[in-house]
């Protein structure tokens, strides 16, 4: 994220250089990469990836939903809204949008409320484009200083369930929910009729038990210090049962694979993992 967001040290052809081995069908953006912050650089950021066999089938972005002062807000949601003509320009089909950060003076119902209104106001220019928004059950943007405000399932659920609109769905993180304290099954569970798009990733125990880290992590700020990121696969989610659910609930949509902080071949044993796992449950 460093080198393609804040230095500078890796251009986005070079990114994409580096996925192209992989045999992938799509390379997810993020709103965020530098060469993106010029719109008349979108088309040739598209065309870059479409070069290569593959489009791009979502922009992943982190509106700040939950400040309290009004202009903040508003300047978010525009922020959002130029976010969602990028998502268009670029081929893509969904546009992330987060809740925003869990700032220690807002209460649930607070929040909610400001949550919603601004997710509200960007789903007519969504519409337009013809880009769907994909709330993610995230943990924290990686340039934030608190968690996610609806990071817990509870409240995840709460504010997916006030928002009833056909260009608006759930992108499910099992991953994200250990981070929460939560089950992933019973989170999928909850919101599965909803999930449009998933992210598959996953996380490994270094020390104790889940229930150490649910007692120990539980809301608690910084990456839970007992999960490290691995190959899918090998950690603690049970992709079986989680694509029997979303099978079950008619799921069809983009599984992007998360991973490569360990490298490369990590990334490659994911690669092959969650196609063959695709071609099981979604069999041609």
């Amino acid at each position: 994220m460093k080198p393609l967001c804040r230095d500078g040290t890796m251009t986005l052809a070079q990114w994409i250089e580096l996925a192209a081995p992989l045999g992938l069908d799509g390379l997810e953006y993020y709103s965020g990469f530098l060469e993106l912050a010029d719109p008349s650089q979108w088309p040739a950021a598209r065309r870059a990836v479409e070069a290569r066999g593959m489009v791009i089938p979502m922009l992943c972005c982190s509106p700040d939903f939950s400040l309290p002062d009004p202009e903040l807000r508003r300047q978010e949601i525009e922020r959002e809204k130029n976010w969602i003509r990028m998502a268009a320009t670029l081929g893509a089909k969904y546009c992330r949008v987060l809740s925003g950060q869990r700032r220690p003076e807002l209460t649930i119902n607070q929040g909610l409320d400001l949550v919603v209104g601004c997710i509200e106001a960007c789903l007519p220019e969504a519409e337009a484009c013809g880009v769907t928004l994909i709330l993610e059950n995230h943990y924290k943007d990686d340039f934030w200083s608190y968690p996610e405000f609806a990071q817990k399932m509870d409240v995840f659920c709460a504010l997916v369930d006030r928002i009833r609109h056909p260009r608006f769905g759930v992108n499910y993180d099992p991953s994200n929910a250990f981070l929460a304290g939560d089950d992933p099954l019973e989170l999928l569970r909850r919101v599965k009729d909803r999930v449009v798009t998933m992210h598959a990733s996953d996380r490994s125990l270094i020390s104790g038990t889940i229930e150490d880290l649910r007692r120990e992590e539980d809301g608690a700020e910084g990456y839970a210090k007992r999960l490290r990121h691995g190959a899918i696969g090998r950690g603690l989610n049970d992709y079986d049962a989680i694509f029997r659910e979303l099978r079950g609930a008619g799921f069809n949509g983009w599984v992007s694979i998360e991973d490569g902080v360990n490298g490369m071949d990590e990334l490659e044993e994911s690669v092959r993992f969650v196609r063959q796992k695709l071609k099981t449950y979604w069999p041609a």
